[in-house]
């Protein structure tokens, strides 16, 4: 190959417009494609990552998943029978766990795969478990919970009026001294992060079962404490489709403004769900709320 090639044949054109365009900061929490969750190859690469025990990038190892069970139940003094909602429940392994420990669960989530997973997980298994396929913000439940989860930092893509609206209805969900469970990222976190743009192409991937290009850009929002990080996606057949990942970062402050403005007590901060001290140079906020 020569160091210069023609890059298009005669049934293509290169928008170099439009590639243009998409390198440029978008505004704060434009979306992306939302066929995410359900893409019927993304949802199958999704599950595979919450399913692999050697990795934390979807879900936390097998042993981490028990012993933050094991540690919540203990330090939130939890009875056996007790209701609980794990929202983005994913394949149900804290739903399956918290049910062999006797706790009532329900388990939501918005990924179809994933639900359906769970579901023939908990019937091989005899485990008496109601999922649903569902968005956070369906929510209808009032005070029937003890315990509301949502777990691997699912608060931080949602912008300021979503977060508000979800904390809205899990406070409704949950009955009167119930606890909200979740985690959240803080500035430290990114500081780890990848910071430059990258390319590859790949024959078969997380994005594509065909082969396909993926162009990646991370982009900061330092005022706000926001990142996003956009995956282009350009298949054989010239489709471009664009993936958003926001983040909000979080510190004890604004965590807790945001609780408080929802009516929820901070009860504790930790570092993550085992129950290590929070410090300044935590990566993560992992958080116990109460409902006034």
């Amino acid at each position: 190959m020569s160091a210069q090639e023609n890059f298009v044949n005669d049934y293509c054109q290169l928008r170099l417009d439009l590639l243009k365009e998409l390198q440029h900061k978008p505004p704060l929490f434009a979306p992306g494609e939302s066929l995410f969750w359900n893409d019927p190859h993304i949802s199958k690469q999704m599950l595979k990552a919450h399913l692999d025990p050697t990795t934390d990038a979807a879900s936390y190892r097998p042993e981490t998943i028990s012993r933050s069970i094991n540690w919540l139940v203990e330090t939130l003094k939890l009875r056996s029978g007790a209701a609980v909602l794990d929202l983005g429940c994913g394949p149900g392994l804290y739903a399956a766990r918290l049910t062999e420990l006797g706790f009532r669960v329900t388990g939501g989530d918005y990924s179809r795969r994933s639900i359906d997973y769970a579901k023939q997980f908990a019937k091989e298994n005899n485990l008496d478990i109601s999922y649903r396929f569902q968005d956070y913000f369906t929510l209808e439940e009032v005070g029937q919970y003890e315990v509301v989860l949502l777990i691997s930092g699912d608060f931080c893509p949602l912008p300021p009026d979503k977060r508000a609206n979800l904390l809205r209805l899990v406070h409704r969900a949950l009955k009167d001294g119930g606890y909200f469970i979740f985690d959240v990222s803080t500035p430290e976190y990114r500081k780890n992060q990848r910071q430059d743009k990258s390319w590859y192409f790949a024959d078969s991937g997380f994005w594509r079962s065909d082969p396909h290009l993926v162009l990646e850009q991370r982009f900061d929002y330092p005022k706000e404490a926001v990142h996003l990080d956009q995956f282009i996606v350009i298949e054989l057949d010239g489709m471009l489709t664009v993936y958003r990942n926001w983040l909000q970062d979080f510190t004890q402050e604004t965590i807790s403004s945001e609780l408080r403005n929802s009516r929820f007590l901070i009860r504790n901060l930790w570092s993550d769900l085992i129950g290590t001290p929070f410090d300044e140079s935590s990566e993560w906020i992992s958080v116990a709320a109460q409902k006034e």
